[in-house]
């Protein structure tokens, strides 16, 4: 059967079965943590339902690539004056144990002179905002406290990283509400005990992406398409990233009924959570070889495809909304996702195209790329609800990065379309990439370039842009 029939693939009626999302579910919930955390058993049963399903088909070829990276997870509990309080584990934080007294840090806690000498032996409580976590912990540690307790600047949890080892203090998170309300008793003169337990823990852990690459097709003109298979700690990760994970999968089962012209790639990342560990790595592999490079026509990416209020969002590729261009052939899949949703009767927007999931290690070697992006933890705003309806004032997923990203979480309609969307995408190009320009030499951006794009919309400047958000918010700063 030709190839551009795919799109009839997903055109009917018909609901997918939502019983291999259940399975993901399962997989978190037979152990303990209840996560599909990257290197952990609930993971590690995702990489291999995988593997089994696509290698089941006798049309993949199926490849577990296996790395190693650093894991850091644990857990922090906080009281002050002897309340429980809100907090949160920044990664890469060291253990400790902390009985002190908390003191405000002037400014943003970016610079020596912010801390006051009478931080010595006792707690930095900072305002997040300007510089990195680990630059605020690492000043606190030069300055002598004991501990740092660093809260949000913008409304919701905060979910940071150090980046990595160093010369830390025990650090966790707060929530803008309780950062504000503890300063505020500071500044009145209320003496503020906290106790701070951090339970750390870094490894090494071994994980694995599943790459399935069609037996058929030109493979030297290859359509890559991904998702990634790993959660958070908090949660089993449903919506993130369960649905783009069943929604390629769901595509990569249909395409075995069908002829092609093009070798289609169907890429599951692990460890993105951690900061795109896995197409990174990837990456650096496929990026060893300009021969194995060029094959790479484009790279589509699907994270968060059913936020129960959503929107419909794809990547600014042309750079026409937030002035970030992708390369060349990027603004020709913004442009055939825009075509998608038009036939379909759907308003649409644009999202920043910063990198901020799994197709930024493709940018940074020049692959075009585009996707889809529902929305995650900013709120709607008025205009959002007069576009696509749900709730103002209300996150696109409330449940983002939290427990609740279950099961319960998804909108259906919202993910069956988009499930037929990547059908439309996976047919367009396993039929013919005519539509995109011609690749040029592949070569690595400079880091430089990189860091521009990554920081042109950190966690504090991109929130309610367009009304819509990048799916991650930088977790460093």
């Amino acid at each position: 059967m030709p190839v551009q029939q795919l799109t009839t693939f997903g055109a009917s009626d018909e609901k997918p079965e939502i019983n291999i999302m259940i399975r993901l579910q399962d997989f978190a919930y037979a152990y303990p943590d209840r996560n599909r955390v990257f290197g952990g058993q609930g993971h590690n049963d995702t990489v291999n339902f995988l593997a089994e399903v696509l290698e089941s088909t006798g049309y993949y070829d199926v490849e577990i690539q296996p790395f190693v990276e650093l894991y850091s997870g644990g857990s922090s509990s906080l009281s002050v004056n002897g309340v429980e309080t809100n907090n949160t584990l920044f990664t890469y934080t060291p253990n400790g144990s902390v009985n002190a007294s908390l003191v405000a840090i002037n400014n943003l806690g970016c610079d020596a002179a912010d801390f006051p000498p009478e931080v010595a032996d006792n707690i930095a409580l900072i305002s997040r905002g300007t510089c990195t976590f680990a630059q605020k912990s690492t000043n606190a540690a030069a300055a002598g406290a004991l501990a740092a307790i660093v809260y949000n600047n913008v409304e919701g949890s905060i979910a940071g990283t150090l980046g990595g080892v160093g010369d830390y203090v025990p650090t966790v998170g707060t929530d803008l509400g309780t950062g504000e309300m503890l300063l505020a008793a500071l500044q009145n003169g209320t003496i503020l005990t906290a106790n701070l337990n951090v339970d750390a823990v870094l490894e090494n852990r071994t994980t694995y992406n599943v790459i399935a690459e069609t037996k058929g097709g030109d493979h030297n003109n290859v359509l890559a398409l991904g998702a990634h298979t790993d959660s958070v700690e908090a949660g089993p990760g449903i919506n993130d990233d369960g649905s783009g994970t069943i929604g390629i999968l769901n595509v990569a089962i249909g395409l075995t009924n069908f002829t092609i012209n093009n070798a289609v790639r169907f890429c599951f990342w692990s460890a993105e959570e951690f900061g795109l560990l896995g197409s990174t790595y990837y990456i650096s592999q496929l990026n060893q070889s300009a021969e194995e490079l060029a094959r790479v026509r484009a790279y589509l990416n699907f994270d968060m495809i059913a936020s129960p209020n959503y929107a419909y969002l794809i990547y600014d590729g042309d750079g026409s909304a937030f002035n970030l261009t992708g390369p060349a052939g990027s603004a020709e899949i913004e442009a055939l996702f825009e075509d998608y949703y038009t036939q379909e009767g759907k308003p649409y927007n644009a999202t920043a195209f910063d990198g901020r999931s799994d197709y930024g290690p493709f940018l940074d070697v020049g692959i075009p790329a585009g996707g889809i992006f529902t929305g995650a933890e900013v709120p709607k705003t008025a205009e959002g609800q007069d576009i696509w309806g749900g709730e103002e004032d209300v996150a696109f997923d409330e449940n983002y990065h939290e427990a609740g990203d279950n099961i319960f979480n998804l909108a259906l309609d919202a993910f069956w379309l988009n499930t037929k969307l990547i059908a439309h995408g996976v047919a367009t190009y396993a039929q013919s990439f005519d539509s995109l320009p011609q690749p040029t030499s592949m070569t690595k951006r400079s880091a430089h370039m990189s860091k521009v794009r990554r920081a042109a919309y950190n966690g504090y400047g991109s929130h309610g842009a367009h009304h819509c958000n990048s799916k991650h918010e930088d977790v460093s700063r």
